[in-house]
């Protein structure tokens, strides 16, 4: 059975589709642009750079070990010390003066050779462009970048072996190196997430509900079981508490009933077998849990704003 943090990416389709090895000597200074449903990721290999999030107001200073998401596609800049956001070149541009074309390490830069950042570059997809219905709080709540220092050194050997075979795989022509790379990309976007919830405060409005060990063992059950016939009292009891308890600090603190989130996430598995596995709504109605399709279809219809089978049908043309 999943956990609770790998259900969410695996339905949400969380794929590595972009990727590549960096080398910037100064000055540089590289816009990239704001992208829908991707996350992208930068690892500092050797040297360091300066990353601009306007989103966010500010500006991190990524040393070598350090890794830096930004969850939901945020236009960013990355820049030397000697470099501002205004004197970063678009992305595009970039690439086309480079003569990249997606194979060994992309080359920017001034003369000054003494030192080059070289960077780990990763481009994360999830959900299906132009589905309505995708998404979850956790991914949406996730703070404009992650910053995590020292990333492959605190989360141990493994990481650290992930990161040399991503870095070494990346870009190098060999059979099966994409596929490689891409996985462990995966992994690793899975990884910095978790690191993150792990210390989450639990005054944290956004994911407290999440890093709270109560409500996350209900959580977890409820994701493994979604069809079960589950209820706010079989909830508080894997939860440890009393219903009323229960109900009280789930609202707190994930900003939705109980009822509502098994709901939300219900339709979004519904989603996903009406728009890639094409089942029929009756076989919808069951996976999401629903006895009754007439019940299925009236919830469906109010959360996604068509019928189910309306909602079948448009996704043949996306």
């Amino acid at each position: 059975m999943l956990d609770l943090l790998s259900d969410i990416l695996t339905r949400l389709s969380l794929k590595g589709t972009l990727y590549f090895r960096t080398s910037f000597t100064p000055p540089f200074g590289i816009h990239v642009p704001s992208y829908r449903d991707v996350a992208r990721f930068h690892f500092a290999h050797r040297g360091e750079c300066m990353v601009h999030i306007p989103a966010a107001q500010e500006t991190v200073r990524l040393t070598q070990g350090d890794l830096i998401v930004i969850p939901h596609g945020a236009e960013h800049m990355l820049l030397c010390q000697h470099s501002g956001p205004q004197d970063a070149l678009p992305l595009d541009r970039v690439l086309q003066e480079s003569g990249y074309s997606g194979q060994g390490v992309l080359v920017h830069g001034g003369d000054e050779d003494t030192w080059d950042a070289q960077l780990i570059c990763g481009h994360m997809s999830y959900g299906s462009h132009g589905r309505s219905g995708v998404g979850h709080m956790l991914l949406d709540r996730l703070p404009p970048y992650i910053h995590i220092r020292n990333y492959g050194e605190d989360c141990g050997p493994w990481l650290e072996a992930t990161l040399r075979v991503i870095g070494s795989e990346v870009g190098q022509s060999r059979i099966g190196g994409d596929l490689i790379a891409l996985k462990m990309s995966e992994a690793l976007f899975a990884q910095a997430i978790r690191a993150h919830l792990e210390t989450v405060s639990p005054t944290d409005a956004a994911l407290a509900g999440f890093a709270d060990p109560n409500l996350s063992r209900a959580l977890t059950a409820f994701h493994q079981e979604p069809a079960k016939a589950w209820s706010v009292e079989s909830l508080a009891r894997v939860a440890g508490m009393s219903r009323t308890a229960f109900a009280q600090v789930f609202s707190a603190k994930m900003g939705t009933t109980p009822m509502q989130y098994l709901t939300t996430w219900r339709m979004q598995i519904a989603c996903q077998g009406l728009a890639e596995a094409r089942l029929n709504v009756a076989d919808a109605a069951e996976l999401a849990g629903y006895a009754s399709e007439a019940a299925f279809s009236r919830v469906f219809r109010k959360q996604v704003g068509m019928s189910p089978a309306a909602y079948r049908i448009a996704q043949e043309t996306v």
